[in-house]
């Protein structure tokens, strides 16, 4: 007997025991019976404690009623359809409740989420009471002017103060900031050199200016006066727009002696979008052409209203060359700067305008910048479009350190955590945190902006007939390294243009630097070519790896050689289209008949005796058969013989023989044409003004 079943045994006759000892059932029970009770009650209570024992009698006994069994009824179905219910309109949320005691505190460049936070309304109401007034946010991240921030604020209810606002602040005179354009060569740069006396143009690769330069020019009367330098090439619209978008002033440089060109035609236009008054210098007039009186006729027939026709703008004859008519100039500027009363907020936080921005090897992300109000202070956190950072040093346009900059000051802002885009703002904040929570934000913004534009461009066109013979599209994947942003855009622009029916340019990566070896991985994973502008060729290692990967690498300087050698790879790559075209012309001179042919010879057959009078005929290629202008037969050619000799080709002058295929009806005058299919590839094609374009 083990101990578990000793034990078992042990309890059950302390139960019996206990059992029998009981007052109430010794007398009703025997013995047999109380053991044999008390074998069944410990096998099913074994587990259970006295308490629950004492539950398991019968609850009906006590006086408790038990659970009632329920029948469940099914759901009646109805054939009848379900009655429309009318359209009760969702009742509108409130905002807040308007009190009177609340101070909403409002800011310049403060977001969606912010004025939420502060005012403590939901974010989507915001947003419909901006759309009532005609003001799109599309991201709860977006800055706000404080003018529209007070609006939505003053609707929601309480009061409004402005922080950093102009109300209080400090306001003082700043310089102009003149913004120099005009079509390519005409002599902005040089015109700027003799302005500062230095020799910026010498220094510029083909003589063009290829960047946005700033600086600040002390006049000889002690005025200040920064200037905008941009480029006058085709590819560089997008810099003309930033730097009229920044600037006060426009001065419009004509040559004398070239006179209004396109470039000079969209400075206009955007110096037109963007409000800006504009002074208009005739450059050149010391060489033998100049003409000034034609390039004001020619400016006042493209609607510029010059003084002395009556308008307003006024117009300088200067040259860079003699350092002429300079003086003048800076009077123009000065009044016109005078009559706008130029004035800006110098406390509070900075706000700014990115002109440029590049990648440097010692002090990495650089972004060129002008202020637009406030005071820009060393260590304070920045946010840069979507990029943030703390400001590690400032530098002004000669390159030595500052610690502060005033607004129209151009300088150079080192500290960013990224690569910021070319003509975003910049917004001093008072914190690491709300930095990068903004950052984080715009982001997540513009990715999401992306995808949407990919999905786009993958959306599928309707299919075209299958009769229509459609050239197929070559894709052509591109990767664009340039030393700043704006030239990223501006290449990348240029290179779109050049998208024709035949090839596609697919720009799979921009950045700014040099070509690195990342570069290379990815050019070869979707073989791509890459482009380079204005950087250095890759090194040793990185060029040794690119030719045994066979990966293209175009490096140029010059925007113009760089879209002629694109244009080539274009041509080269494009599957171009066959076309018909007529290789020789001849005429029949005599026919000869051939008779009495064996069958195993084959039957009878003419020969028509021709004479080719130009290009030349081939025996592999398609005849043609004109009689009286009216095409009788089109065909391939059996037979070509000259002097009974079996030849390929017969050039222009010859006689030879000739037979067709199933055709024996000639006559003599009979005119024959050799037809060939010619592959005709694009052709890339510059026109004076720069533009470029790719004619299919």
């Amino acid at each position: 007997m083990t101990a578990t079943t000793r034990m078992m045994t042990q309890s059950a006759s302390g139960f019996v025991r206990c059992f029998q000892e009981s007052s109430i059932n010794s007398a009703l029970w025997s013995a047999e019976d109380c053991k044999c009770l008390a074998n069944q009650s410990f096998m099913r209570f074994f587990h259970s404690s006295p308490e629950l024992l004492a539950r398991r009698g019968n609850d009906e006994l006590n006086g408790l009623k038990g659970p009632r069994k329920v029948k469940y009824k099914k759901k009646p179905t109805s054939s009848q359809p379900p009655v429309e219910a009318p359209y009760v309109p969702p009742k509108l949320r409130r905002i807040s409740q308007s009190l009177p005691d609340k101070t909403i505190d409002i800011f310049e460049g403060m977001t969606l989420k912010e004025l939420a936070k502060n005012s403590g309304a939901f974010i989507s109401d915001l947003q419909n009471i901006l759309a009532n007034v005609g003001e799109k946010i599309g991201s709860e991240y977006d800055s706000l002017s404080i003018d529209f921030a007070e609006l939505v604020a003053m609707e929601i209810g309480g009061n409004v103060r402005r922080l950093h606002s102009y109300e209080g602040a400090v306001v003082l005179p700043r310089p102009p900031v003149v913004t120099v354009m005009g079509h390519v060569d005409h002599g902005k740069t040089s015109l700027l050199d003799a302005l500062r006396s230095t020799s910026v143009a010498a220094m510029e690769a083909g003589g063009i200016t290829q960047h946005i330069g700033a600086f600040v020019v002390k006049m000889p009367s002690g005025a200040l006066i920064t200037f905008l330098d941009t480029p006058g090439h085709a590819a560089f619209s997008a810099m003309r727009a930033r730097g009229a978008a920044v600037t006060d002033l426009v001065v419009l440089v004509v040559a004398a002696d070239d006179g209004v060109m396109p470039q000079t035609i969209e400075a206009m236009a955007h110096a037109k979008d963007a409000n800006v008054p504009i002074v208009v210098a005739i450059n050149k007039c010391d060489k033998p052409a100049a003409d000034p009186e034609k390039v004001k006729v020619q400016l006042a027939s493209e609607g510029l209203p010059l003084e002395e026709m009556g308008g307003d703008i006024q117009v300088v004859e200067v040259s860079a060359l003699t350092k002429t008519g300079l003086d003048t100039l800076e009077e123009a500027l000065l009044l016109q700067a005078e009559m706008m009363e130029l004035k800006a907020r110098i406390d509070g936080p900075a706000q700014a305008y990115v002109v440029e921005a590049r990648l440097d090897r010692g002090r990495g992300p650089v972004a060129t910048a002008i202020v637009k109000a406030g005071t820009l202070v060393c260590g304070q956190h920045i946010v840069v479009g979507a990029e943030w950072g703390r400001i590690r040093a400032i530098r002004d346009s000669t390159g030595k350190p500052t610690e502060q900059a005033t607004p129209a000051m151009p300088v150079e802002i080192e500290g960013l955590k990224g690569l910021p885009m070319a003509g975003d703002d910049i917004t001093a904040v008072e914190s690491e945190d709300r930095a990068k929570m903004l950052s984080t934000g715009r982001k997540k913004k513009l990715e999401k902006d992306r995808l949407m534009k990919i999905n786009e461009g993958k959306e599928v066109s309707p299919d075209l007939s299958e009769d229509v013979d459609v050239p197929k599209r070559v894709e052509m994947p591109v990767i664009v390294k340039a030393d700043v942003q704006g030239s990223v855009q501006a290449v990348t622009d240029a290179l779109k243009s050049l998208n024709s029916s035949q090839v596609f340019i697919d720009v799979v990566h921009v950045g700014v630097g040099s070509i690195t070896q990342s570069d290379l991985d990815l050019a070869q994973a979707c073989g791509a070519c890459i482009v380079g502008f204005n950087v250095k060729g890759p090194s040793g290692c990185v060029g040794m790896s690119a030719t045994q990967a066979g990966i293209k690498i175009k490096v140029h300087r010059v925007i113009y050689h760089l879209l002629e050698d694109i244009g080539s790879l274009i041509v080269e790559k494009a599957p171009g289209t066959f076309e018909t075209e007529v290789a020789g012309d001849g005429q029949v001179l005599n026919i000869f008949e051939v008779k009495g042919r064996s069958k195993a010879k084959g039957e009878d057959f003419k020969i028509a005796g021709c004479r080719v009078l130009d290009g030349r005929f081939k025996r592999s290629s398609t005849m043609r058969l004109l009689r009286s202008g009216e095409v009788l037969f089109e065909g391939s050619c059996v037979s070509l013989k000259r002097e009974k000799q079996d030849v390929d080709t017969v050039g222009k002058g010859n006689e030879c023989g000739l037979v067709l295929h199933n055709w024996s009806d000639f006559q003599i005058g009979d005119v024959i044409q050799c037809l060939e299919q010619v592959n005709r590839k694009p052709k890339f094609i510059s026109s004076e003004s720069g533009a470029v374009r790719i004619e299919c």
